[in-house]
This record gives C-alpha cells, structure tokens and sequence, in this order.
C-alpha cells in the first residue's frame, strides 16, 4: 500500500527496495552510502539549487578528466578520502611494513625500466642527489629481484604529464633491486607543488581558502613474490608545506632530510637512505588508492 514518505521514511523506503540485493558486501555498502547520504542531506537542510550546484561540480570532475589527468582522484585526495582509505587498509594488515602513502593522480603505468645507479631524469637540469635503500621482507633481509618504480616533479615542480601529457615520460623509472635486495638511482631534488588549480577541485580548493600545495616527495610503488604490494612517497624536511599537505599525504616515519653521507653509492651526492619493509601477502587487500589515468577514462 502506497504511503506519503517524509524525511526520514524516504531513507527506510530506498534502503527497502534494496534489501534483496544478492551481493552482500555490496548490500553493506550501499545501505551505509544512503544512510549517511540522506543523513547529510538532513544535516545540513541541504536545498535543491545546492544540491543541483553539488551535481554541476561532479559533472565538471568528471568532464576534466583525461588518459593523462585524474581530477576524480584529485577530488578524492583533497577530501582526505584517499588518505582514509590508505589509513584503513593499514589497520587491517596482520605485519609490519612501511607507512603507506598516496598514489596520487600523476601516476602513470609501464615507467621505462632502468638499471640500478641510472638517473631518472632525461635531463637533469638542477645539481644531483642519488637515493639508495634496501627492500626488505618482515624479518630485515633483502628481498632480490623486487620491482621498485619510482617518480617525483622535476626540479620546477612539474610532473611529465603536466608538460608532455602522453607523449613522453620522465621523472619516473622502474628498477629491479640486486640479489641483496638494494638498488639506488640517480635524480634531482624534487620541487614541492601546487596541485592542478585550473579544474574545478582547484575552484573548490580556492572557495575554502586552502594553499593548495604539496610538500616535496618521492613516490614509491614496490612488489616482490609473495609479497603485499607498497604504496608510499617519502617527504623532504624541509619543505614549508610538510605539516600541511593538502592531500594529508605526511607520515612522520616517511619524512626524510637529503644530506653527505659517506655510505652512499655516489658519495660525491648528496643522498637520501630509506629501507623499505614489505608484509607477506595476504595480510590486506589491494593498496593502490588509484591508477594510471589513462585506464580509467574509458571504463
């Protein structure tokens, strides 16, 4: 028998026509979504041009999107969505392992491979620095033939895709570590950034008077056999924006201060040492927060 929904009637009514859906985990999920959906729309007493103007900027992030620019994932990251997502993946990973960190919208998938000691910059126009470290599984040794691909801004804060879009990649390289587990590269000092601000999460960024800008980083993607994949960027100390990433990227244990180190490789270079722990497989689930933009537009 049809019945007058009110406002909260109307939430029990959707959450009804749901019931029989077969999927259990995607049942929790959507009835949590219109749950706090609605309860939202209640909160604030949303009004119908607000919610009309919420549908043109969805729209808009859709629309910016590109095989060469992620704006849903920019969106994502500003909101500290993909931060949380991270942070609870972490929670339910049975081993140790490095802090993860943000995929982020710049990452692109097949970085050239290089040897280890190679740079990563086609043309380093700014003075060198050579990163080094180990990838090491639970127990601190040196997992062999594990794949480390790595990029970061160039020296004027631009990643390739912000100059070339498709057509060329730079700043960014695929390694395979040495029976020991260790590799180490060449590459300039990255330059903190602001994020796209010409796109309408750039628009939303500005109307709540945030800087917009990323710390100096260095992301990190890692897999090995038998081994939970690793996400994670490492942070420059240095950098005015450290404490205040407007993607919530920071981790205290991924912050990292170039420096002389007569250990390094290149010992004529300033360097970065940072050893990395995988988990054993199985300990979570996936932990990409992302994907190359390109196979995610026409999906």
């Amino acid at each position: 028998m049809h019945q007058d929904l009110d406002q909260f009637s109307v939430t029990e009514a959707v959450l009804e026509q749901m019931a029989d859906t077969p999927d259990a985990r995607l049942k929790l999920i959507m009835e949590s979504l219109v749950k706090h959906a609605h309860a939202f729309a209640r909160d604030v007493d949303l009004k119908p041009e607000e919610w009309l103007a919420g549908i043109a900027f969805l729209t808009q992030v859709g629309q910016a999107c590109t095989p060469s620019r992620q704006e849903t994932i920019l969106l994502s990251d500003t909101l500290g969505f993909s931060a949380l997502v991270n942070i609870l993946a972490a929670n339910r990973q049975q081993s140790k392992a490095t802090d993860p960190s943000l995929l982020g919208p710049f990452y692109r998938a097949a970085a050239p491979q290089k040897q280890i000691g190679d740079s990563i910059a086609e043309a380093a126009d700014a003075p060198e620095l050579v990163f080094y470290g180990q990838v090491q599984n639970g127990a601190g040794h040196g997992i062999p033939h594990a794949e480390v691909t790595v990029w970061q801004t160039d020296a004027h804060g631009f990643y390739d895709m912000q100059l070339h879009g498709e057509e060329k990649m730079d700043h960014r390289a695929t390694f395979i570590t040495d029976a020991n587990g260790n590799f180490h590269f060449r590459t300039v000092r990255p330059l903190g950034y602001y994020i796209p601000m010409d796109g309408p999460v750039g628009r939303m960024i500005k109307a709540q008077q945030r800087h917009g800008c990323r710390p100096a980083h260095i992301h990190f993607l890692i897999g090995a056999d038998g081994h939970q994949e690793l996400v994670t960027s490492l942070y420059l100390s240095d950098d005015q924006y450290i404490g205040s990433d407007v993607v919530f990227g920071v981790s205290r244990s991924l912050i990292v201060t170039p420096k002389a180190d007569p250990n390094s490789p290149i010992p004529e270079l300033e360097a970065i040492h940072y050893d990395f722990m995988l988990a054993p497989s199985g300990s979570c689930g996936a932990g990409r927060v992302g994907a190359d933009p390109s196979q995610l537009v026409n999906v």
